[in-house]
């Protein structure tokens, strides 16, 4: 009976954080989509969603390639942005540990010109710069 009983409240647990997972992929997809629409009226063209990036790093010596994934790829006036897109207040603040080093990651591994945090809780998009790093 007592196995029962946690068998079921762990199938429970787990379709609670299943739904929990999904009910944030679809604010992720509206963000996304919502986020498209704000970039498109300030002048960009999407030139890809979801891009992916492959980035070589060596670990011990030995080769080793991470693969990223950034919201969107975004051009304007000739210049390539990776768009991050953020739903929430706290991670559209690019001075957050994680935000920073996801934007920082995104500028070195996709070689673009730029990076755009798209805050869409604000409805904000903005250009975040790292003046220290030199791009290749």
């Amino acid at each position: 009976v007592v196995a029962l009983a946690l068998f079921v409240l762990w199938r429970r647990a787990l379709g609670r954080t299943g739904r929990e997972n999904a009910r944030r992929g679809r604010r992720g997809r509206r963000a996304e989509a919502a986020a498209e629409r704000l970039l498109t009226a300030h002048g960009f063209r999407v030139l890809e969603r979801q891009a992916h990036a492959e980035w070589p790093m060596r670990v011990d010596g030995a080769p080793v390639t991470a693969t990223l994934r950034a919201d969107l790829l975004v051009e304007r006036g000739g210049r390539r942005y990776v768009a991050e897109v953020k739903s929430g207040a706290a991670g559209a603040r690019p001075e957050t540990p994680d935000t920073r080093r996801q934007l920082l990651e995104y500028l070195l591994a996709f070689a673009v010109d730029g990076i755009l945090l798209v805050d869409m809780h604000s409805e904000r998009v903005r250009t975040v710069e790292f003046p220290s790093v030199e791009l290749l």
